[in-house]
């Protein structure tokens, strides 16, 4: 059985093409996307846990190549089993659930594909983010197969334009290599990519009768992505459709971006950010940034480098007041960091049907109500927003056409804000708003189809 893969940053979807029509596949329960998030009691378990989940014929090579980590794993599994402690990987809400009870304990990442492209990575970090998709990848196939009552063998799994703007093509071929490798190891036998705008696109185009200039603007969770394509019903047929691109663009501005920027604004103040010294100087604003910043490998590693927890002790002895940096400290040593952007996130979500609202979150031994607001996240997205702009307008000049629709996808769209700012932008052209989370699949479903005979 052949699928289409959603691998994204926020979220992981499965469907199949039955009699026809498109049908998503549920992973949780009766939920058809799961959240794209990881938990494990240390990072070096993560290669223990992933042998014991591998299909048999997959097992010995693994074991062979990863015999160093699977043995800390097994060390530390010893360890964790004598002090009657839970040894289990989690993805998906479990994973989130089990990370938000208990934040300083254990190994818990979201949307690892954020890092997949990321430059300056070594080879135990690419092999580590292997691992970890494959993980994934493992769990939900083997939840895929049980609920389709059949054995997968292929797939399509999307890409967006750019994984990671600062390297290019470079980063692109790491992000797909990674992907490839992780999806054999859980065991597909053959692995396609297409580009998730144009994914995306195919999904409108089935529902076409003429031909239309198109621009789909995706913006998912962890990338924005715009092409323009040539669509219409005997285009629809066809095997390729690079003849179809006539501009592409993207970079890694995505629904995480607008949370680590609603978190800096909103929360990181409650923390020492905009405070001074007892000079007056302001506090450096790059240690808010690193905290918050957590799809960057960089900037996380600065944040909780030892390094920084000097520097923070330092900055509170000369600070005007120490007590709002002992929770920036608080933050760091209970590793917070994914737990306050999940706030920002929820109040994104919750924007979504209100203009105005509080939320309590709790820093160190308080808790706070803290407004948030649609006309404030504007005011913060605004940077994020005119970025997409210009990729936008990039794509069109490549294209060199006026587009007859704009087709708009991607949970990050689901937004009023984001609505209002399309209106304001592209006023003049016809826009139409797809499935924000079903569209991607549904379009590499179709490709999957056509791809694998």
């Amino acid at each position: 059985m052949r699928i289409g893969f959603d691998y994204g940053t926020s979220n992981c979807a499965v469907a199949v093409m039955a009699e026809g029509k498109v049908r998503r596949v549920a992973l949780e329960g009766d939920e058809c996307y799961l959240p794209s998030t990881l938990f494990a009691p240390h990072r070096e378990a993560i290669a223990d846990l992933l042998l014991q989940q591998l299909p048999p014929h997959r097992q010995a090579s693994f074991a062979e190549q990863r015999q160093l980590a699977i043995a800390k794993g097994r060390r530390l599994r010893d360890s964790l089993e004598d002090e009657g402690l839970e040894y289990q990987l989690l993805v998906g809400r479990a994973a989130t659930e089990r990370y938000l009870a208990a934040p300083e304990e254990g190994y818990y990442l979201k949307s690892p594909k954020s890092f997949l492209g990321a430059t300056g990575l070594s080879e135990g970090q690419i092999q580590l983010f292997r691992d970890i998709v494959a993980a994934m990848m493992v769990t939900i196939k083997q939840r895929a197969e049980q609920a389709l009552g059949a054995d997968i063998q292929d797939a399509v799994i999307g890409q967006p334009v750019n994984f990671q703007g600062l390297g290019g093509e470079e980063s692109n071929r790491q992000a797909r290599t990674i992907l490839t490798d992780a999806a054999h190891l859980a065991g597909f036998r053959q692995v396609e990519f297409q580009f998730e705008p144009v994914a995306a696109g195919l999904e409108y185009e089935a529902s076409l009768q003429q031909p239309q200039n198109v621009l789909v603007l995706d913006i998912g969770g962890g990338t924005t992505d715009c092409s323009v394509l040539r669509m219409g019903p005997e285009r629809a047929r066809a095997s390729s459709r690079e003849q179809d691109l006539l501009g592409h663009t993207g970079q890694r501005i995505g629904g995480n971006d607008f949370d680590i920027r609603l978190a800096v604004a909103e929360l990181m103040p409650l923390c020492g950010m905009s405070s001074s010294n007892k000079r007056g100087l302001p506090m450096p604003s790059k240690f808010f940034w690193d905290a918050m910043a957590i799809n960057d490998v960089q900037a996380q590693g600065r944040f909780y480098a030892p390094d920084t927890a000097r520097l923070l002790r330092q900055l509170m002895l000369d600070a005007s007041e120490p007590g709002l940096l002992a929770r920036l400290g608080w933050v760091r040593e209970q590793k917070q960091t994914h737990h306050l952007v999940w706030e920002a996130e929820q109040a994104k979500i919750q924007m979504t049907d209100a203009d105005q609202f509080s939320r309590f979150v709790c820093l160190l031994d308080e808790q706070f109500s803290v407004p948030f607001s649609q006309t404030r996240f504007a005011e913060v997205s605004n940077p994020l927003l005119e970025k997409i702009g210009e990729l936008a307008d990039e794509a069109l000049r490549q294209a060199a056409l006026v587009p007859d629709v704009i087709f708009v996808t991607g949970g990050t769209a689901r937004s009023p804000v984001i609505h209002r700012w399309l209106q304001q932008r592209y006023g003049a052209s016809r826009i139409v708003m797809g499935d924000h989370f079903g569209s991607v699949i549904a379009g590499l479903a179709r490709w999957a189809e056509r791809c694998f005979v």
